[in-house]
This record gives C-alpha cells, sequence and structure tokens, in this order.
C-alpha cells in the first residue's frame, strides 16, 4: 500500500512540474520542457507541500524516474551515431578531435576558476561548467558527490546563454537567410516499430553493462553506447541509416522525468550564499563560449568548413537547438549533429572520472598538507 502511495505522490508530482515546461514550451525552444519543468520542480521542492512530504522533512522522488528518462535520451543520442555520421567524421576526425579535446581543457579551466573566486567546492565548480547537457551532467554530478542544485543553474545558465546568444550571432554572419522546408515526417512502418524494440533491448543491455563496468551515470551512458553500436551495424549491415519508429514526445517526456528528478533533490541550503558564485560563473561561460568561437575559427581554416558550421558544431549547447539553426541557415546539420554527439559522448565518458580523480588528488594533498602542519 505504501508503495502504490509513493508511486502515486511520485505521479502527482511530475505531472504539476511538467506545466512548467508546458508553459515555457509556448516560446519553441526544445530545451523549454527541461528548463521549465525543472524550474516548478525546484519551487515545489522549496514549497513542500504537506502531500509530497508528509512522511519525511525532505523528500526526493524515486530514482528509477530518473533512470527512465535516461534511457530514453540513451536511445535518442545513439540514433544519431549513423553511417552518414561515421562518413563525416572520418573525413576531419583528426581536427574534430583535437578540437573537442581543447574545449573540455578550456571547460576544465573555466571550472578552477570559478572554484578559486568562488565558496562552492571544486567538484561542483568543474562539473558545472562541463558542456554536457542539461540533462545529462547533473546526474553524474550527483552521483559522484557534487551539489545537483548548484551544477543544475550553472548549466541552466550556459544553455541560456548558448541557445539565445549563438544562433543570433551566426544569422548575422550567415549568407544564406533563406527558409527551408520543414523535414518529412516518416510514416509508420512495423519494420520502425520492430527497429525501436531492438534499440530498447540494446538500450538496457548497453545499461546492464554499464553497471557492470562502473561507468558513470550508466542508464545514460551504457544505454547510448549500446545503441550506437547497434545502429552502425544495423546500417552497415543494410547500407543505409535505419530508422526507428521515435515520435517527439518521448524525448519531452524524457526531459520531463530527468528534470523532476533534479528538481525534486533540491532544498534551501544548496542555494545559499550564491550571489557570487553566479556571477563567477557568469563570466567563466562567457569566457568559455568566446573560447568556442577561437576553436571554430581553427576547425573553418584547415577543414574549409564554413565558419559558421564550425561555431555550431562546437558551441556547449543543445544538440536539437544547434542543428536546427544549422539547417535554417543551410549549413552542414550533419556535421554539427556529428560533433555535438561526439562533445556529450566524450564529456560523459573522459571527464567525470577525471573530475572524481583531480577531487581525490586535492583532498589528499589536502589531508597531507594538514598532516605535515600537526607533526
Amino acid at each position: 500500500m505504501k508503495r502504490l502511495i509513493s508511486f502515486f505522490r511520485d505521479i502527482s508530482f511530475i505531472m504539476i512540474s511538467c506545466v512548467g515546461g508546458l508553459c515555457l514550451s509556448l516560446t519553441g525552444l526544445s530545451i523549454s520542457w527541461m528548463i521549465g519543468t525543472l524550474m516548478m520542480a525546484g519551487i515545489l521542492s522549496f514549497w513542500k507541500p504537506l502531500s509530497f512530504t508528509i512522511h519525511s522533512e525532505k523528500w526526493e522522488i524515486h530514482r528509477y524516474w530518473m533512470n527512465i528518462g535516461q534511457l530514453i535520451l540513451a536511445i535518442e543520442l545513439g540514433q544519431k551515431i549513423n553511417m552518414t555520421v561515421l562518413t563525416v567524421f572520418s573525413n576531419h576526425w583528426l581536427t574534430i578531435m583535437a578540437m573537442l579535446l581543447l574545449s573540455m581543457i578550456f571547460s576544465i579551466l573555466s571550472g578552477l576558476i570559478l572554484w578559486k573566486f568562488s565558496q562552492i567546492d571544486m567538484l561542483t565548480s568543474l562539473f558545472g561548467t562541463v558542456p554536457g547537457g542539461l540533462s545529462v551532467i547533473p546526474s553524474i554530478a550527483e552521483e559522484v558527490g557534487g551539489n545537483i542544485g548548484v551544477v543544475s543553474i550553472i548549466q541552466s545558465m550556459r544553455v541560456f546563454l548558448v541557445i539565445f546568444s549563438v544562433p543570433l550571432i551566426v544569422s548575422l554572419l550567415a549568407v544564406n537567410q533563406e527558409q527551408m522546408s520543414g523535414s518529412p515526417v516518416l510514416d509508420y512502418e512495423t519494420g520502425q516499430l520492430i527497429w525501436t524494440v531492438v534499440l530498447t533491448f540494446a538500450a538496457w543491455t548497453g545499461c546492464q553493462l554499464g553497471k557492470y563496468l562502473k561507468f558513470p551515470a550508466p542508464w545514460l551512458v551504457g544505454g547510448m553506447l549500446g545503441v550506437a553500436c547497434t545502429q552502425a551495424i544495423g546500417s552497415y549491415l543494410t547500407g543505409s541509416n535505419v530508422a526507428a519508429w521515435w515520435p517527439k514526445f518521448l524525448i519531452i517526456a524524457a526531459q520531463v522525468l530527468i528534470a523532476s528528478s533534479i528538481g525534486s533533490k533540491f532544498h534551501k541550503n544548496m542555494f545559499m550564499g550564491l550571489k557570487k558564485t553566479i556571477m563567477v560563473a557568469l563570466f567563466s561561460t562567457i569566457g568559455l563560449i568566446l573560447s568556442m568561437f577561437i576553436c571554430a575559427y581553427i576547425v573553418s581554416n584547415l577543414t574549409g568548413i564554413t565558419f559558421v558550421t564550425a561555431v555550431l558544431a562546437f558551441a556547449p549547447g543543445g544538440i536539437t537547438e544547434m542543428a536546427t539553426t544549422a539547417a535554417v541557415l543551410h549549413e552542414d546539420s550533419t556535421f554539427v549533429v556529428v560533433v555535438q554527439v561526439l562533445r556529450v559522448v566524450l564529456v560523459c565518458i573522459v571527464l567525470p572520472p577525471f573530475i572524481k580523480l583531480l577531487h581525490q588528488w586535492k583532498e589528499l594533498k589536502g589531508n597531507h598538507s594538514h598532516t605535515t602542519r600537526n607533526s
């Protein structure tokens, strides 16, 4: 009985939280479901209605809602790695990897600056500036001990700055301003439904393997790699990009579930004394965006790819937003998707273990200094 009550309480919290996403979705931004739901869930967590907190003073919805959202997101990201993506990447792999690694170095430097000039710990600072996405990084940060509330705020600020500034800037730089017609909608076919089932099973298998190998956020990272491998094999065997039945509402559901889970963990102590932190984070984020423009300029000169395409590819914002902007401006949206997906994959796999090791090294160094002073 208690489990049933808890389940319906979670459903009520998620449904109320998604009202915020619905309202913000009227702006037309696809990330609005994530941001709006997160804001509403945070308000509910601060307000603490009696129906949600009757059994405990600090309450959050169950972990499996986050896992379901991450699994859906893993299938979405994994599907973007297909034969076209592999062909584009093979033509410019060295330059792409070099610039992605350079952008990760810039994000680490930005996080260290935030840590030095604010009151938050190094782990939270580094995860706050990592350009991995609002749907991805907060959940990983929580697993390794970061402040999920502060990380979500800094990530949200970065996403807003990128989404609102980068498309405007590149629109002014672009020569061709003609409007593209929307992409055709795939008809529902039995083969697509079967492939959806196959990818879902591949994602679940990747999750189990990720747990066994102790991946960070195994439901996301393991699932994404499982789907990517299956998608690549299927495309290779058929000689074309295999399409699954994947309606848009599933991505909205993933954003709502992840944002509700994150927002339910918010409490007032997370945000005490953050005025200086937000100011420092603002300037460090601007610096990160400027460094991205420099990387894009270098890539454009070395590869012949247009500067606008390179900017959208390396922008630390959302995959959907940057790819859509590229399509509207008649830029290479496939290249944009390739680099954006690779950035998310690299950030999820490489940076969390590195940040955790860096944090452990700092703590060991601090403990050693404290022992030396006492001896």
